[in-house]
């Protein structure tokens, strides 16, 4: 990793000291920036923050995120909007972030689940490198693009006003944290949790 790299990692993590405890109003809607799924125009919109090194973003993906998927995006109940955070190691999360977003939209999903399904391994092997490398060619990127997207300094630089935008304006300080039309749901990511709180965001409306 680059020492221009390192730093901006540094200055994102530095910045979750910062983080406020209020929501802003971006929280209730998809922003262009954003990776989404589903309806936009359903009634019920679903912004996940999670990131790439989290353990607990990596069960939700694996375990949840299969069954929530067919019952409320491919249904087009909900519109899903993910948004990325990082967190320690920090330098894997911008860099898994990096790759999907080079890989572009139509297989930024893909990549990011290749990331998080392999995570556990990469994390016990110590071959992030392999990982990553990996999760570039399920996107269709070749070593060379690879290095590129990893040095690129303008998409380094919108990832971390992204989650600097995340850590002060919507107050987020922990992954994964789901916000559910503009509400924080302070529950367990489980299925039964987010039923509860989709059904709650369908009868207030």
């Amino acid at each position: 990793m680059t020492s221009s790299r390192r730093q901006f990692v540094a200055a994102v993590v530095l910045g979750f000291a910062l983080a406020g405890p209020a929501l802003g109003a971006a929280s209730k809607v998809a922003l262009p920036d954003d990776m989404a799924l589903g309806n936009p125009k359903a009634k019920v919109t679903v912004i996940e923050y999670a990131s790439a090194s989290c353990p607990h973003c990596a069960h939700f993906n694996n375990d949840v995120f299969p069954a929530f998927k067919a019952k409320y995006i491919d249904t087009g109940k909900i519109h899903y909007v993910f948004r990325e955070f990082l967190t320690p190691p920090a330098e894997v999360a911008a860099a898994s972030f990096l790759i999907a977003r080079c890989a572009g939209k139509d297989k930024y999903f893909s990549v990011l689940d290749t990331i998080f399904r392999g995570q556990q391994q990469m994390y016990q092997s110590g071959d992030i490198k392999g990982a990553l490398a990996h999760a570039a060619s399920v996107g269709g990127m070749s070593e060379a693009q690879l290095d590129a997207c990893l040095t690129d300094e303008a998409a380094g630089d919108a990832l971390n006003a992204r989650v600097e935008r995340y850590a002060k304006v919507d107050g987020i300080n922990l992954t994964p944290t789901f916000v559910i039309n503009g509400k924080k749901m302070e529950a367990e990511a489980t299925l039964a949790n987010l039923d509860a709180a989709i059904a709650s965001a369908h009868s207030s409306r």
